[in-house]
């Protein structure tokens, strides 16, 4: 009993406080971006009907769709360049700039006085929001030790299940409050700026980034003092990291490999479990309940099984490998689909299934900071762990539209959810193609 009781508490020993600080920063920031990104998802309808109230009712979901998708947009864009500052100029630096320019654009959001503007102030607030996931994975792994860096990556990625949770949850009580509520929601959104002041003086910043940092400057001195002296290696250490993850044979393979499974991960869940809410409001309201109130509960409860599904994948993979965890994740998706949105159709039913549905679709995300970042040496890490999360964006904001458009054209969501969740297959053929990292050190 005392040996289980060590073996179940030893990933936690000798971790120090910096270390826990540096993932409390990485969770908080994630679960500030999920409260907003899931504050869109629950009002995106309700501003649309506000802003645009000329719109027409079977326009709505197509139009929804076309809001995701400008923020996935500036989420893309932001994401990558985010990445490559970070290579360049600082973990934390790069995590404080994200939080506080989203904030800031999260807070104006709220003053929108036309779709118009709404979505402008969408697509900036995007690219603030995309430059956060990839700096505060590349500063867990780093600082974190290799016996618990999968777990910690799990604990950091579960704070965008607690976003959307918390989000859910004030939307629950702020929805009743009027037609202009959802004003309110883009406003909670400017306190991730308060967390900036605790950021900027108690987080450390990444040691191997530093010493990273270091040699490339160095080398930089003296390609400039004696030109043409630099060995292939050090020439290729001092190229543009976007340039460099390409221009690696190996690196390439690794990226476009992670990029299609990212694309896999991010299409299923825009293209998917962005309408959870609106489906289980429809069977709500023609069971006679509360539309509104049926879908914050939903994104509750479904958020309730992402927090399980992301804090899991990290012991698994630890476990497991991370090659077959990824696979049986992608496996549960392709299967719970259409088990939620094609043979689900009673609320007391609902509650179970999204729970588990919501552990597989929404929890498969941590592969990301579990994985990549063994993919990638340190002076590349955060542009090539940022590009792979992010480019799947200039793809996915599709499947936000091509849901809206089947949804407008069939009326229904079931139909739409498994069309776009067979890209699900696409991920258990890839998967298998991957290096298993278990075990392995960074990169350096």
């Amino acid at each position: 009993m005392h040996d289980t009781a060590v073996a179940r508490s030893s990933w936690r020993q000798g971790v120090s406080r910096d270390q826990w600080r540096s993932l409390i920063a990485a969770n908080l920031g994630w679960l500030f971006d999920g409260f907003e990104t899931y504050a869109l998802i629950l009002t995106a309808s309700t501003v649309l009907r506000r802003l645009d109230p000329g719109a027409p009712a079977g326009s709505i979901a197509f139009l929804t769709g076309v809001t995701i998708a400008v923020t996935l947009l500036g989420w893309g864009m932001g994401g990558i360049l985010g990445g490559i500052f970070a290579d360049y100029f600082g973990r934390r630096r790069t995590l404080l700039t994200a939080i506080v320019l989203y904030a800031a654009f999260t807070g104006f959001s709220a003053l929108s006085w036309s779709w118009a503007s709404f979505l402008v102030l969408r697509f900036v607030t995007g690219f603030a929001l995309g430059s956060e996931w990839g700096t505060g994975t590349s500063l867990v792994a780093e600082i974190w030790p290799s016996k618990a860096r999968a777990k910690a990556a799990g604990l950091m990625q579960c704070g965008l299940g607690l976003g959307f949770f918390i989000a859910s949850a004030c939307w629950y009580f702020i929805a009743p409050l009027g037609p202009d509520s959802w004003r309110l929601m883009f406003a909670l959104g400017v306190l991730p700026a308060l967390f900036a002041l605790w950021l900027r003086r108690s987080v450390p910043e990444s040691e191997q980034w530093a010493t990273a940092q270091r040699r490339r400057a160095q080398l930089r001195d003296h390609a400039a003092k004696s030109p043409g002296q630099l060995s292939a290696e050090d020439e290729a250490y001092t190229r543009f990291t976007l340039r460099q993850i390409f221009a690696d044979p190996k690196l390439r393979r690794l990226t476009i490999l992670g990029s299609v499974m990212s694309l896999v991960t991010t299409l299923g869940w825009w293209g998917i479990s962005t309408w959870v809410p609106l489906y289980v409001a429809d069977v709500a309201a023609r069971s006679g309940h509360s539309a509104s109130r049926w879908a914050s509960g939903a994104g509750m409860i479904y958020n309730v099984g992402a927090i399980a599904g992301y804090i899991a994948f990290g012991f698994l993979a630890d476990r497991f490998g991370r090659k077959r965890t990824v696979l049986f994740y992608f496996a549960g998706s392709l299967v719970l689909t259409p088990v939620l949105f094609l043979w689900t159709h009673d609320l007391r039913l609902i509650v179970a299934v999204l729970i588990v549905n919501g552990f597989f679709t929404l929890g498969q995300y941590t592969w990301m900071p579990v994985w990549l970042p063994e993919f990638y040496p340190t002076h590349l890490r955060g542009t090539g762990v940022a590009f792979v999360f992010n480019a799947a964006r200039f793809v996915a904001f599709l499947g936000p539209l091509l849901s809206g458009v089947i949804i407008s054209k069939l009326g229904g969501y079931g139909i739409a959810a498994t069309v776009v969740g067979s890209i699900y297959l696409v991920g258990l053929v890839v998967a298998p193609l991957c290096p298993e990292t278990r075990g392995r050190p960074l990169p350096e």
